[in-house]
């Protein structure tokens, strides 16, 4: 797999959906049911929301792959007996679905690689004479625009079996774990340090989608965005250790949250990660205020 192409979840009320993501940044199309979500200077849709009732649900995800890797991929999966699905009653039927150990839908498809092939280029913001000030003064300050989707970190019960099923099934490959508490996997075409990662549950649910950003000035701005639009909870600014990114997370009207990242490491496709194994304790953040007691907490098994 060269791209993690789509993520797809649904929620009770879309009006909810239409203002946490327009007051984050993003650009989005509603037609009956259903929210695309994308970035203002980025044609791909990276994630669907649909309205369903009961509370917000991770439906399935969507990988794709160059035409000319689809049949191997498709024999591998077959040769590892992983067993394969029909396609979800919110997905169409392209490519092929199985069935992830977690029991949700996974389906792999052709199509263009919308994950980067170089890390994110900065902001750089024009030198300021000397006797005026470098910020902008708040009410002049303009609304962040994520400019792509960076990665997905969902909750698993079994770490270790999600992270085999991805390196084994799709190719991805381990960046770095710590314990059996998280793993981070990026694409063995270049993408940033993970594009898709799991954290330990009691049971599968999407924790936070994350989103590149162009300066830490950005992530900062985001959350002031966000908290002015009313809401308030989230964790940050701070700076992760695995994937050196800074980050703000804003929580959804769903339990679960939004990361804006900046400056996330890059794993090109030509290089050989090291993959390490860090302590929890030394492994989360570098630094930033303390993390909140619930924010770990998996939301979706306990609906």
């Amino acid at each position: 797999m060269h791209s993690l192409d789509r993520f797809v979840f649904t929620v009770p009320d879309l009006d909810e959906a239409v203002r946490f993501y327009d007051a984050f940044g993003l650009s989005l199309r509603r037609t009956n049911g259903q929210l695309d979500l994308r970035t203002v200077c980025h044609p791909h849709t990276w994630g669907t929301i649909f309205k369903a009732p009961g509370p917000k649900r991770l439906q399935y995800l969507r990988f794709a792959c160059f035409e000319e890797d689809f049949n191997a991929i498709a024999a591998r999966i077959d040769e590892l007996k992983i067993p394969r699905c029909e396609p979800h009653p919110l997905g169409d039927a392209d490519g092929l679905w199985l069935r992830h150990p977690d029991g949700f839908p996974v389906q792999v498809v052709v199509g263009p690689k919308s994950m980067p092939d170089a890390r994110s280029e900065p902001i750089v913001e024009p030198p300021v004479p000397v006797g005026t000030g470098a910020s902008l003064a708040r009410s002049r300050i303009p609304k962040v625009h994520p400019r792509r989707l960076s990665h997905v970190l969902l909750f698993s019960p079994d770490v270790a079996a999600a992270a085999d099923f991805y390196e084994k099934a799709l190719g991805l490959r381990v960046s770095d774990t710590s314990a059996d508490i998280i793993v981070f996997l990026h694409g063995v075409h270049g993408s940033d340090h993970h594009l898709i990662a799991m954290a330990k549950s009691d049971g599968p649910g999407l924790h936070h989608t994350s989103w590149d950003v162009g300066s830490i000035d950005e992530v900062g701005r985001g959350m002031e965005q966000m908290l002015a639009s009313g809401f308030k909870r989230g964790w940050g600014v701070g700076r992760h250790v695995l994937g050196s990114n800074y980050f703000y997370y804003v929580r959804d009207p769903w339990g679960s949250y939004a990361e804006y990242s900046f400056d996330i490491d890059y794993v090109p496709g030509d290089f050989d990660w090291r993959a390490g194994d860090h302590p929890p304790e030394d492994s989360f953040y570098a630094w930033g205020p303390a993390v909140p007691e619930d924010f770990v907490v998996n939301l979706e098994t306990q609906a």
